[in-house]
């Protein structure tokens, strides 16, 4: 059982997986307007996200795992276990973000070209680094959603789960300004 904060972040797993595949089909057809779109869409929905786990997420578990009471500890990991944990996510973010950001400006010069096999080019290098997001993004939910998200109900008790639900909560409503409340739901 997950607690409400990780059933948030859960979900906010499957709205990403949702907006990658609409991605891939804008890549797979090839619409250099399209692709950039959803692109920088999927970009600043998962810059929230991970905003919400760098802020929040990890530093209450890593707090938690820090006071750990006797009683707790039976299916906790140690603090060691979980700063690794944590540590192999922020370089999985790291790499998201610059793998992102790098395709973006790939499709930023694109907008402007006028070559037809620059443009194709373009395209691979976008959708191959898509991919290999994807691909990566995979052991990297498993991992969060298998640990992290379920440490938070063993070692947060009823109110710091509660408390770090809220944070969470606010943080994900957060939004870059070029996207409306209405386009970040709906996409």
């Amino acid at each position: 059982m997950l607690s409400q904060a990780s059933r948030q972040l859960a979900g906010d797993h499957v709205a990403l997986d949702e907006l990658l595949k609409q991605l891939q089909t804008a890549v797979d057809a090839g619409d250099i307007k399209a692709i950039y779109a959803r692109l920088d869409f999927f970009w600043a929905r998962l810059a929230v996200h991970i905003r919400a786990e760098h802020l929040h997420l990890f530093p209450a578990v890593i707090n938690g795992l820090s006071n750990l009471t006797d009683d707790r500890t039976l299916n906790a990991p140690t603090l060691n276990e979980g700063q690794l944990a944590i540590g192999r996510l922020r370089v999985d973010h790291d790499f998201f973000m610059h793998a992102i950001a790098q395709a973006v400006g790939i499709l930023r010069d694109l907008l402007q070209a006028t070559d037809c096999f620059a443009v194709d080019d373009g395209i691979r290098t976008v959708r191959d680094a898509v991919l290999e997001v994807e691909n990566r993004l995979i052991s990297h939910d498993e991992l969060e959603e298998n640990q992290i998200y379920r440490w938070v109900k063993t070692i947060l008790n009823e109110q710091e789960q509660a408390d770090l639900a809220t944070r969470i909560n606010a943080e994900l409503a957060k939004r870059p300004p070029r996207f409306s409340p209405e386009a970040w739901s709906n996409r």
